[in-house]
């Protein structure tokens, strides 16, 4: 009796959790922490833990496209992966393998329209791992309505060490105009493709950090992060959603910062207008009729009430009714 209660409650939490969205990420960046520890929690190897997570990350596929988010990036293998022994890699390059292939070839990929492509340095797994990454990108190119990057072989600082070394030799070879480097030179030179800044990182399995992934695009775009407790196995769409959640937080927050910046700029514009407008009237007391002054008064507030209009009216009239009075008898 209770499995069915909970199960009720939970899907009448999602509910509540959906009608709650207002904002969606454009990008999201998953850490898939945790496939080794779950399996062995419940006495398997790590290649169980590895099986069980490729089936979340198939629902997380779902629950994206379910939601509108354009990018998904995971985080499947990186560059010190490969100091794991053989009796684990073997197993999971067989399983990114597989995956890779059903993946291209699935009516539900091409349904949604999505797009598969590896980042990372690809060159380094086994020749039938490229093989079948080669096989998902042509099999998925022309679909276009959703992209999953996967991260193979994938290291955030080498990536940029690598484009930094890019940079610095076609300058040296006189193919590159310092001056001329900017945020698109350097992008380039990160992957073949381009990728969308990362609004929000998840990463499951308990730890707090987010592990040199997507420095570029996820701390330059300052993304948001969630971080959960949940191996990845058992990441839950609830959890997915709590992850929205912090993500609509975030942008809620920007969008205070924001408006407040624009408030206290446009009052000080508003001030330094007032303090001009204030001048020129001094300046023309004396050389234009009181009628003509007050047209010049009713023309200020117009032009300084972009912002708090009842203060900046206030002040302009102020100024105006000041020099207006100080102006010598005929």
């Amino acid at each position: 009796m209770l499995d069915p209660l909970r199960s009720a409650v939970e899907r009448a939490y999602l509910r509540y959790l959906h009608r709650r969205v207002e904002t969606v990420p454009t990008h999201v960046a998953v850490i898939q922490d945790g496939n080794r520890r779950y399996a062995r929690e419940r006495g398997g190897d790590a290649p169980d833990g590895h099986r069980a997570g490729a089936n979340t990350t198939e629902r997380v596929l779902d629950w994206c496209a379910d939601l509108g988010v354009s990018e998904l990036t995971l985080y499947a293998f990186s560059t010190e992966n490969f100091e794991r022994p053989d009796d684990e890699l073997e197993p999971l390059f067989d399983l990114l393998e597989g995956k890779l292939l059903e993946f291209a070839d699935a009516d539900r990929v091409h349904d949604q329209g999505v797009q598969v492509r590896a980042i990372g340095d690809v060159d380094r797994l086994p020749p039938r791992v490229r093989d079948a990454v080669d096989y998902a990108e042509r099999r998925t190119a022309d679909n276009d309505r959703f992209t999953l990057n996967v991260a193979l072989a994938y290291g955030g600082r080498t990536e940029l060490l690598d484009a930094a070394r890019g940079v610095a030799r076609e300058v040296a070879e006189d193919d590159l105009d310092p001056a001329e480097v900017d945020v698109e030179t350097v992008e380039r030179r990160l992957y073949d493709r381009p990728i969308r800044d990362v609004d929000l990182i998840v990463r499951t399995g308990g730890d707090e950090r987010t592990s040199n992934f997507l420095p570029w695009h996820a701390n330059g775009n300052e993304a948001a992060v969630y971080f959960c407790t949940p191996y990845w196995p058992e990441f839950s769409e609830v959890d997915f959603m709590r992850a929205i959640r912090t993500y609509q937080a975030r942008e809620a927050s920007w969008r205070r910062a924001r408006a407040e910046r624009a408030a206290a700029l446009v009052r000080a514009v508003a001030e330094v207008e007032l303090a001009e407008a204030g001048r020129v009237a001094r300046r023309l007391r004396g050389r234009l009729p009181r009628s003509d002054l007050d047209a010049v008064a009713e023309e200020l507030p117009d032009r300084t009430a972009v912002a708090d209009s009842e203060a900046v009216q206030s002040a302009t009239n102020a100024g105006v009714d000041a020099d207006a009075e100080s102006e010598p008898a005929g």
